[in-house]
C-alpha cells in the first residue's frame, strides 16, 4: 500500500502530493504554486502578500452563513535534512515516502510531516463537500522554521476570522492553548592580547557528554550546562591561585543547552602540582551535584603547550565571573497550567571572534510578554555590569494561556464525544506562530492540536497512522461543532 491509499482518502492524497513538492524553508514558491493551483482547481478564492503567505477562503455550509469565520493555519516550509549517504536535492527531489507498520516514514530524509499534515488537513477541509461548516479561512505562512517570517510579516488584510486552529502540533489527546514567546540577547566582550607568561603550566579543562537538550522542551529536567561547569571550575581556581585564560568555548546552537564546553588556562608553576587534586575533587562534586541526572558527564583535563597568547587579566575575569553568575535555567513556573514552565533562558554559546572578541549567546523564553522582556533585561544587565556591550534580537511573542478559551471548550468537547476520553489541555515552553497572530489580532481565540509524529526536523522523522484518522475527524467535528454555536 502506497501512502496515497490511506484513509482518509482525501486527506492523505493531498499530504502525498505536498510531500512530491520542494520546500524547503526561504524556498516555497513551488509549494505556494502548488496551493495557488490548488485553489483554483477547486474554484477557491486565494490571495497571497508581499511576503509569500498564501490565504485561501471557503464559504460556508448552506444555513450556516452567520457562524464565526475559522482560520485554519499551517506552515508551508520544512526541515530539509537527510543522512549522509543519501543522494537527495531539496530543491528538486520529491520525498520518498514509505509505510513502516504503523508508521509513514522518508527514505533517509525528513517526512515534511511537520507542517505538510497540517496543511493537508487545511486543504481537505476546503476541498471535502461533505463536512459542516461555517466561513473558513485556510492560512499557509512561510518560513517558519528559520523564525516565524511569515507569521512575523502577515500582511494585515489576510485574515478576518476571530477564531484560530493552528495545525502544527505533534501528539494525539492534547490540545495546546499557549505557548512561549522567545527572544536572544547577545553579549560581546572585547578584549587585549596579552603574551603567556614563561613561568606558568597551562592546561585544557573540558566537560563532555552531558545530555544537553531543547532550551524549550527540556529545560525544566535540570541538566547541566556545560558553559556553567567550565566558568564555575576557573572561577574556584581563581580564588585560589594566580590564572591567566587563553580561550573559552562552550556551546552551539542558541536553542539548545550547551553538551560540552572548554577552556585553556595557565597556572603559575608553584602551583601546578595542586591542580590534579582540585580537578578531581570538583569533578566528585559535579558529579554527585547531578547524580542520576548525567550518567555520562566526562570532566577531564589535560597539560597543553604555552598558548601565544592571553586574554587579558581585566577581561578574562570580568568574562569568567560573568559566565559563572549569569542567570541560567528555569525562572519562573506558571500560576495558571500546572507544570508548565513559564519563564526561562540558557546561557547557550561562547566563542572567540577573530577580531580580539568573545561572543556570549543566550536564549530566553516566557509564554508572557512582559516576563519574556523582564528576563532578557535582567540578562542585559548582568552582561553590561560585567562591561560586556549587549544586544538583542527582534525575538516573538509568546501566547498566554486562556482558560476561558471558547473554541478550547468546543475542541475538548469534541475530541471526547468522539473517543470517549478528555485531552490534556496543554502549554508548551516553546514557540509557535499563534503568539505572533495575537500581537496583530487581539481579539484571536486559538487552539493547536494535531496526529502524533516523533524525531521531527531529523531523517527519522515519522507519523503514526491511526493518529492522522482521528485528527481529521476531530478537526470536521471542531468545525461542526462551532458553526452551530
Amino acid at each position: 500500500m502506497e501512502v496515497k491509499d490511506l484513509k482518509p482518502t482525501l486527506l492523505w492524497s493531498t499530504f502525498d502530493e505536498i510531500t512530491k513538492v520542494p520546500r524547503p524553508s526561504c524556498h516555497e514558491e513551488k509549494i505556494r504554486e502548488y496551493l495557488l493551483e490548488f485553489a483554483k482547481k477547486h474554484s477557491i478564492e486565494a490571495k497571497t502578500d508581499e511576503v509569500g503567505n498564501v490565504l485561501m477562503k471557503k464559504p460556508a455550509t448552506p444555513g450556516r452563513e452567520n457562524a464565526p469565520v475559522v482560520v485554519l493555519q499551517a506552515h508551508m516550509d520544512m526541515v530539509a535534512e537527510k543522512n549522509g549517504d543519501i543522494e537527495h536535492d531539496f530543491m528538486k527531489d520529491p520525498i520518498k515516502t514509505y509505510i513502516d507498520g504503523e508508521w509513514v516514514r522518508a527514505m533517509g530524509t525528513t517526512l515534511g510531516a511537520d507542517n505538510g499534515i497540517g496543511m493537508a488537513a487545511a486543504l481537505a477541509a476546503i476541498a471535502d463537500e461533505d463536512i459542516q461548516h461555517g466561513p473558513i479561512e485556510a492560512l499557509f505562512t512561510v518560513n517558519e522554521e528559520i523564525g516565524l517570517e511569515g507569521a512575523q510579516n502577515l500582511g494585515p488584510d489576510m485574515i478576518s476570522g476571530k477564531t484560530l486552529i493552528n495545525l502544527d502540533s505533534e501528539d494525539d489527546g492534547e490540545i495546546f492553548i499557549g505557548c512561549a514567546g522567545g527572544i536572544d540577547t547577545t553579549a560581546i566582550f572585547e578584549y587585549k592580547r596579552s603574551f603567556s607568561p614563561d613561568n606558568f603550566s597551562y592546561f585544557k579543562i573540558s566537560v563532555s557528554g552531558l545530555l544537553g537538550g531543547h532550551s524549550g522542551g527540556d529545560i525544566h529536567l535540570g541538566r547541566a550546562n556545560a558553559n556553567k561547569l567550565i566558568a564555575r571550575f576557573i572561577w574556584e581556581c581563581s580564588n585560589r591561585w594566580d590564572i591567566e585564560v587563553s580561550s573559552f568555548k562552550g556551546g552551539n546552537l542558541r536553542n539548545a543547552i550547551p553538551r560540552e564546553a572548554e577552556a585553556v588556562f595557565g597556572i603559575h608553576n608553584d602551583h601546578s602540582e595542586a591542580i590534579d587534586e582540585f580537578v578531581k575533587k570538583y569533578a566528585n562534586e559535579i558529579k554527585n551535584e547531578y547524580k542520576g541526572v548525567e550518567p555520562s558527564m566526562v570532566l577531564s583535563i589535560e597539560s597543553v603547550a604555552k598558548p601565544d597568547y592571553c586574554i587579558d587579566s581585566n577581561t578574562s575575569l570580568r568574562l569568567i565571573r560573568a559566565l559563572y553568575s549569569a542567570p541560567h535555567g528555569v525562572i519562573s513556573m506558571s500560576h495558571d497550567i500546572q507544570g508548565l514552565v513559564e519563564t526561562s533562558t540558557n546561557l547557550a554559546a561562547v566563542r572567540m571572534e577573530d577580531d580580539c572578541k568573545i561572543k556570549v549567546t543566550t536564549s530566553q523564553r516566557s509564554s508572557l510578554e512582559s516576563r519574556k522582556n523582564d528576563i532578557a533585561g535582567q540578562v542585559e544587565a548582568h552582561f553590561q555590569l560585567a562591561g560586556a556591550e549587549v544586544s538583542h534580537s527582534d525575538g516573538y511573542p509568546g501566547w498566554a494561556p486562556n482558560i476561558d478559551s471558547k473554541i478550547m471548550k468546543v475542541s475538548s468537547e469534541a475530541y471526547e464525544e468522539l473517543f470517549g476520553v478528555k485531552p490534556e489541555i496543554k502549554a508548551i515552553h516553546a514557540g509557535l506562530e499563534c503568539g505572533l497572530f495575537l500581537t496583530k489580532n487581539p481579539g484571536l481565540d486559538m487552539v493547536s492540536f494535531g496526529p502524533t509524529m516523533r524525531d521531527v526536523h531529523s531523517p527519522d522523522e515519522k507519523l503514526l497512522i491511526p493518529t492522522v484518522e482521528k485528527f481529521w475527524k476531530h478537526l470536521c467535528r471542531v468545525l461542526d461543532k462551532i458553526s452551530k454555536e
